[in-house]
């Protein structure tokens, strides 16, 4: 039987919605009014080369015994127990119920894997629901906007992932999904020559004359029984200096394929010192979220190559601390080495990016940072941190609850970052730290 997946929620959340949208079809009735679904439809669905059968429930809902709400309830429970995954939805923008509440402690005691899912997100008007979200004990929200087919994609990557862990997987999965990498770098810095000798063949044009590449082109590959997209992308130069059309368009495709990336190989001439337009090339992944790695080609070149990369390291952690300890490495495409080891710590930095911290783990390491060096006082009141959460990864994002969260400084939250990167091994990518307010418990509500 295919993998089974359960869309449950107190009504009118979105789940018919999201229903239609993984199916790629108008399959459930969707209205404003809520309980429009009454008994649990299914569907089987293709996402991502996976075979899915989808299950939309009725709104669970309290109702009297043997009244109709009380019989779809049922239903809806049924479908749950019987499913391999359930995607319990919340209304953002409404914030959490007593419904809902009640629902997250019925599905805690039940033996289905659950995934909380934010539904519409869109917009600033969901975000405090977002984060009240996290109360309900079942881990980070995903948040999404059903309506408007905002991070489907998440969402299908958390079914395919569920399903290669699931028992009697037979690996069809999170696994199987190429890793997105791709090299960028100023123009005739060697991008396509290397790309051709990571594959094994003169798959793209390369030459002496810079400007070649136009297109972002897509190579799938195996490294060792790993699945990798390469990307090969125009050189970049500034924005002042692009002037013919075809240069546009080509700067405007190297742009799109860094937002889709996983990884990003930044590739400088070994023989040339890191100079600002390298560095705004790396801005560049740091401000989109992803993953990097350093390459420095024609290293073969170089005389003293262990102090090159220590200047090489040293000269990229000083001038951009968004990506501190970013993998270095030297290769040689036209000679050959340091290929593997670059694709290693392309592997690595995907690892790191989609890494994950335990919530107790990073709560105890949490408690003896802000000990040893407490955030200033402002206006000679105390500014208490209560406790750090993971909100997400790729890259790595936290939210830090705190009574004053306009208190709290940039180089306290540079602090953070920095003893994020030491404790937890996340070198190389962007950390995103957001501050919120937590809620007072000794205030009265009106």
């Amino acid at each position: 039987m295919p993998f089974t997946v359960a869309l449950a929620g107190r009504p009118n959340v979105g789940k018919s919605t999201l229903f239609n949208r993984l199916a790629g079809r108008r399959l459930a009735l969707v209205s404003d009014m809520p309980g429009l679904t009454r008994d649990w439809r299914e569907a089987e669905v293709e996402l991502g080369g996976l075979k899915v059968r989808l299950l939309d429930t009725a709104g669970l809902d309290d109702g009297p015994a043997e009244s109709l709400g009380a019989r779809m309830r049922e239903g809806a429970r049924r479908a749950i127990a019987e499913a391999d995954l359930c995607l319990f939805l919340i209304d953002a923008r409404a914030g959490i119920t007593e419904a809902d509440a009640e629902l997250a402690s019925l599905l805690r005691r039940g033996t289905t894997p659950v995934v909380l899912v934010a539904n519409k997100c869109e917009g600033r008007a969901g975000r405090d629901g977002y984060y009240e979200a996290f109360e309900l004990g079942l881990g980070a929200p995903v948040s999404i906007s059903a309506e408007h087919g905002e991070a489907i994609g998440d969402i299908i990557d958390i079914i395919r992932a569920a399903a290669a862990r699931a028992p009697g997987s037979a690996g069809t999965g999170e696994d199987e999904r190429p890793l997105r990498l791709v090299v960028i770098g100023r123009p005739n810095a060697g991008k396509s020559t290397l790309i051709n000798r990571l594959v094994g063949s003169e798959r793209l044009l390369a030459g002496p004359e810079a400007g070649i590449t136009r297109d972002a082109i897509a190579i799938d590959w195996v490294w060792r029984g790993v699945p990798i997209r390469l990307y090969d992308t125009a050189g970049l130069r500034r924005s002042a200096r692009v002037g013919e059309h075809a240069e546009k368009l080509a700067r405007a495709d190297a742009l799109r394929a860094i937002r889709f990336a996983e990884v990003v190989i930044v590739l400088v001439d070994a023989r040339q010192s890191l100079d600002k337009q390298d560095l705004h090339l790396a801005g560049l992944v740091a401000e989109e979220g992803r993953a990097m790695v350093l390459a420095a080609s024609k290293g073969d070149l170089v005389p003293d190559r262990p102090a090159y990369l220590k200047a090489l390291r040293k000269g990229l952690d000083d001038k951009l601390p968004a990506l501190r300890g970013a993998p270095v490495v030297l290769v040689s495409a036209l000679a050959g080495w340091g290929l593997d080891e670059l694709i290693e710590a392309a592997l690595g930095a995907g690892r790191t990016w989609n890494r994950r911290i335990p919530t107790g783990e990073l709560n105890r390491w949490f408690a003896g940072i802000t000990e040893r060096h407490p955030p200033p006082a402002v206006s000679g009141r105390r500014v208490r941190l209560r406790y750090i959460t993971q909100a997400s990864s790729r890259p790595p994002t936290f939210v830090v609850f705190t009574t004053r969260p306009d208190a709290i400084g940039e180089s306290y939250r540079r602090y953070i970052v920095n003893e994020l990167r030491a404790a937890f091994g996340l070198g190389g990518v962007p950390i995103r730290i957001h501050l919120r307010k937590g809620k007072n418990p000794y205030a009265k509500e009106v």
